[in-house]
């Protein structure tokens, strides 16, 4: 130790959102109180993962002997708990930066949310935001921590706090290595001094931990690296427990591949897909995926290189003996090796993806409700995998039950036997394009109209040219070859008051629109817009306005319907009254009527302000 005088003890102020969320662990999840063990467990056994990687080309370090394991004490008469590891220790930065902060920059903003929802802050969560070792609050009014760095000439430090507004760090001698956390229960958490609870706590969370956890003296914990086993030696309550130590989630599996790989690149791997999707899974840089271990020795905990983004809903580990255990993470990056290990595990994933689509559909359409949005960006930037994906993707239809999927398979199966493509429609909500009049054609005829609903699909659009050689098209496209409706037609405006109509919405409508026609598509709506050969559908314009894209909203083709009573009586006016003003307000309201359904309405107020004129000379 050093013999320069020891610091004095400092006292510092949380922040105001360290404050908020250590409220909300201890007063929200208090019937999941027992998390903490499995919290501080955690937390020793990577600080533990950390020095014995250090030590594979260090040995520099303090106490360089010391074994790597983990002891807890637990005194039920005192009513004391105290948990120390022999790993890589804490500097007094770590303490104030690290501990005194909150570690996620999305966990202040996630939390207001929660709160304006109305909606429970979930136990699981702990874990993804890294904020674990609070949870400690949940059964102790003060908390010690004592640690020192491996670093050769660190010093020890003493980090105290109640959990309320202010934490106190302080020079402390500490010999060893490593950390030390100790405090007194509350009476009603004193369950958490008892032996035999906290080993039940042990081998329900921490089983699977990578050192020995002993519990005053005796080791608990089986450590068993459970990949390496064959897969008749694992059981199924194994294989959950093993799945809910390494993901920090509570919740069960959709499913697993336990894979022993030898070839061109030889590795062992067991991947897990959860039930449910985490809270966080699409904000990349919170989603935790695949483990990579080398020769049994941890090396990375989020191994980026091991999968394609869009397949990071995963959980699990990866063991190669084709790495070095001095490999550094730069060297993942960049190794052949970590390629080769890629390429199989997205092939054995697709493979398990696409037998539950074949054999399992129920458990296939509960995964692709969870993951089906992170998935589907896939086919944006795995173009070796383009058509297994294509083949995997899911939509809702007309056909289709809300929250229940098709495939492009299943739509060209059903397709009517002189259709000859495969037709689609954007927008926000099934909802809302349910509402949308361009159906009318397809939903009279009964054509199946496939939903783009997810913001993903916008993006693939370029991507689905065709399939099975069908053309895909959206319905809202100006050029589709449409069948004109006999029936319509007998009951419709005669060719010359068509066109006479028809200039009239020119003239009236000028540069707003790109034409005026007559409709096909249309059954019981007067009007709609459609994009024409230049144009952009309006959700792909609202994309690329949230991509901060300046670009002007393109014109659209107006088409009205010739047979509908609006749009004939308009003919009749006009046919007798010529081109009055209450006729191009109408021309007007029937235009801006369009725009309202399509979301791009600028004006609501002259809308309203003219719905008003022309209703007070209706009742005249």
């Amino acid at each position: 130790m050093s013999s320069d005088k020891p610091e004095a003890l400092e006292e510092f102020e949380y922040q105001a959102e360290m404050k908020q969320l250590l409220h909300l662990i201890v007063h929200s999840l208090y019937s999941h109180r027992e998390v903490f063990l499995r919290e501080v467990i955690s937390n020793a056994s990577d600080a533990l993962n950390q020095v014995r990687f250090r030590q594979l080309t260090d040995k520099d370090i303090v106490s360089p002997d010391a074994p790597l394991r983990i002891n807890i004490s637990v005194d039920s008469e005192a009513q004391t708990f105290s948990i120390a590891d022999t790993g890589i220790g804490m500097t007094k930065e770590d303490l104030v930066d690290r501990v005194g902060t909150i570690a996620s920059s999305g966990t202040v903003a996630f939390l207001e949310r929660l709160k304006e929802e109305g909606k429970p802050f979930d136990a699981n969560m702990i874990g993804q935001f890294g904020i674990g070792f609070y949870s400690v609050f949940m059964v102790t009014d003060q908390v010690v921590i004592e640690t020192r760095h491996a670093d050769p000439g660190s010093k020890g430090y003493r980090w105290e706090s109640t959990g309320e507004s202010k934490f106190t760090v302080e020079e402390f001698p500490r010999e060893g290595r490593g950390t030390t956390i100790s405090f007194k229960l509350k009476d009603d958490a004193k369950e958490f001094s008892e032996e035999y609870r906290v080993n039940e706590i042990i081998k329900k969370y921490s089983n699977f931990a990578d050192f020995p956890i002993h519990v005053n003296g005796e080791q608990v914990n089986t450590i068993s690296a459970l990949w390496q086993k064959s897969k008749n030696e694992v059981t199924d309550e194994e294989l959950e427990e093993f799945y809910k130590f390494i993901s920090n989630d509570f919740g069960s599996i959709l499913g697993h591949m336990h894979l022993a790989i030898e070839g061109q690149v030889n590795f062992k791997a067991m991947v897990f897909v959860p039930e449910t999707a985490p809270f966080n899974f699409l904000r990349g840089d919170d989603l935790k995926s695949l483990q990579l271990y080398a020769n049994r020795i941890f090396i990375q905990d989020d191994c980026k290189e091991l999968l394609p983004e869009y397949l990071r809903f995963v959980a699990g580990v990866v063991d190669t003996e084709d790495l070095p255990l001095n490999v550094s993470r730069e060297v993942t990056q960049s190794s052949p090796v970590m390629g080769k290990i890629k390429n199989v595990l997205t092939g054995r994933i697709l493979s398990l993806l696409e037998d539950w689509a074949k054999n399992e559909q129920e458990k296939y359409d509960k995964f692709f409700t969870n993951f089906g949005l992170l998935f589907k960006t896939g086919l944006s930037t795995d173009f070796g995998n383009r058509d297994r994906m294509i083949d995997l993707l899911r939509f809702e239809s007309t056909k289709t039950e809300k929250g229940k999927f098709t495939s492009l398979k299943d739509y060209v199966a059903g397709m009517q036997e002189d259709q000859k493509e495969i037709y689609y429609l954007t927008g926000e909500t099934r909802a809302a394009v349910e509402l949308n009049p361009n159906l009318e054609y397809f939903t009279k005829r009964g054509i199946e109209v496939l939903f783009f609903i997810d913001p993903a699909d916008i993006f693939n659009i370029p991507q689905l040219h065709e399939y099975d050689e069908k053309p895909i098209k959206g319905i809202e496209s100006a050029d589709l070859d449409l069948k004109s409706d006999e029936e319509s037609e007998a009951d419709s405006l005669t060719e010359g008051e068509s066109k006479s109509l028809i200039s009239l919405f020119k003239e009236t409508l000028g540069d707003k629109v790109e034409d005026v026609v007559e409709s096909k598509r249309l059954v019981d709506s007067a009007a709609t817009l459609v994009v024409g050969a230049s144009g952009m559908d309006r959700q792909m314009e609202r994309m690329m306005k949230m991509m901060n894209q300046d670009i002007p909203g393109s014109k659209k083709i107006l088409e009205i319907n010739p047979a509908h009573p609006l749009i004939k009586n308009l003919a009749q006016i006009h046919e007798q009254k010529g081109d009055e003003p209450l006729l191009k307000s109408c021309v007007l309201q029937v235009y801006e009527g369009t725009l309202l359904i399509d979301g791009n309405m600028d004006s609501p107020t002259d809308f309203v302000a003219r719905m008003t004129e022309i209703m007070e000379h209706a009742t005249r």
